[in-house]
């Protein structure tokens, strides 16, 4: 995929490396056939300028092969067959004590097959391999909905990294909901990958989406997101396949109209969010919920949600385990709160959520060398100064 892109109000691209299309492109215009007829014309001449002891004729059939590894296979065609002309005609050129004769011929034949053959398989694979993108990333779009900016009065910014640079979707997720009560934040991960941590995930954000809306208590919407984690295990198990016994943690939040100082938050077994202002960072003290789909081995009901003060300008930081759990080559875990500190002693303005969202994002790469254990989500948002929450207003 392509190399990591960001958005003003969003950012959510994996882990990629450069398109191998885009690489060989100059001015939109393909480039790829230079290398192999470089290669054809260098054979060709430095078989003509050595002597008849030395010939290297033979040596064309690996245009071809680097044409199958760059081309398209009419162009890995196309070298195929003008390798087998320039070999009969250098070698026709040549006594005929000197000529390669007819073993070499049927070599550079039989290799221009191959490649041609070789080509249309790569290129069928790259075909599927673009297509699994695009089921993928539009997945990943229906769960992950694009974000307006200054929805529901809060600046927001995110970036999704998948682990596994080709299956570009997991069971991280995220959400903002306007809605009557105040706006309400969902940041969470669900145990486990594939598709079915993206069920569950699509689950979840469906409930809270409605909840988040109508609802008046963080605590009902909390209750309504654990019903819907164990109705979902229940689904799953009894179509009987083995993720029946999914959970996520997740930390849900709430931005009141009544108290615009001020953030509920309830947290899932998840890290509690970092508060980044100009001059520090504090964490909000752990949760003591358990993730959700595991509520009932307590029997307590959800957990409270509980209220803390964000002073104009401050952000609340929100990451997954890819972000906590991310190792440097000797085993030391990524150091979030010191990294984010010591960039604001440095720029002031790194609070600000995009600043904040890019400076993880990178940081987290740099200190794992690109190699994540899990899939990443990087979360920022803060109330916009003044700005109305969305109140009576219907949102989607």
């Amino acid at each position: 995929m392509n190399a990591l892109r960001g958005r003003g109000r969003l950012a959510t691209t994996p882990i990629g490396i450069p398109d191998r299309a885009q690489l060989l492109r100059v001015r939109g215009r393909s480039v790829a056939w230079i290398p192999p007829l470089l290669l054809l014309a260098t054979i060709t001449l430095v078989d003509f300028n050595t002597t008849g002891r030395f010939r290297i004729i033979s040596w064309i059939v690996l245009v071809p092969g680097i044409a199958a590894a760059i081309c398209g296979v009419c162009g890995t065609a196309a070298f195929a067959v003008l390798s087998v002309i320039t070999y009969v005609l250098a070698d026709h050129a040549w006594p005929h004590q000197y000529q390669t004769g007819l073993p070499d011929f049927i070599l550079v034949v039989v290799g221009g097959t191959l490649a041609v053959l070789a080509c249309a398989v790569r290129v069928r694979g790259e075909r599927r391999t673009l297509h699994m993108r695009d089921v993928a990333e539009t997945t990943r779009r229906t769960v992950l909905r694009p974000l307006p900016t200054g929805w529901g009065g809060l600046e927001h910014a995110a970036v999704y990294l998948a682990s596994d640079v080709e299956a570009r979707v997991g069971g991280d997720f995220y959400d903002i909901q306007p809605g009557p009560h105040g706006t309400r934040v969902l940041v969470g991960d669900v145990q486990g990958k594939g598709l079915g941590a993206v069920e569950a995930a699509a689950a979840l954000l469906g409930t809270f989406r409605e909840a988040g809306y109508h609802e008046a208590e963080l605590t009902t919407i909390a209750e309504r997101l654990e019903i819907r984690m164990l109705r979902h295990r229940g689904h799953t198990a009894a179509l009987g396949r083995e993720d029946g016994d999914r959970f996520a943690t997740a930390a849900l939040l709430g931005f009141p109209d009544d108290a615009p100082a001020a953030v509920d938050v309830v947290l899932f077994g998840h890290d509690p969010p970092l508060i980044v202002a100009p001059d520090g960072v504090r964490q909000l003290p752990p949760g003591d919920g358990l993730p959700l789909g595991l509520g009932e081995l307590t029997g307590d009901g959800p957990p409270s949600a509980r209220r803390f003060a964000l002073a104009p300008g401050e952000t609340l930081l929100l990451t997954t385990d890819g972000v906590t759990e991310a190792r440097d080559g000797t085993g030391a875990f990524y150091p979030l709160a010191d990294d984010v500190a010591h960039a604001l002693a440095t720029d002031p303005r790194t609070a600000e959520p995009r600043r904040l969202v890019d400076l993880v994002r990178d940081r987290t790469l740099r200190h794992c060398g690109g190699r994540l254990a899990d899939d990443t989500t990087v979360f920022a948002v803060r109330r916009l100064p003044g700005g109305p929450s969305g109140s009576g207003r219907l949102t989607s």
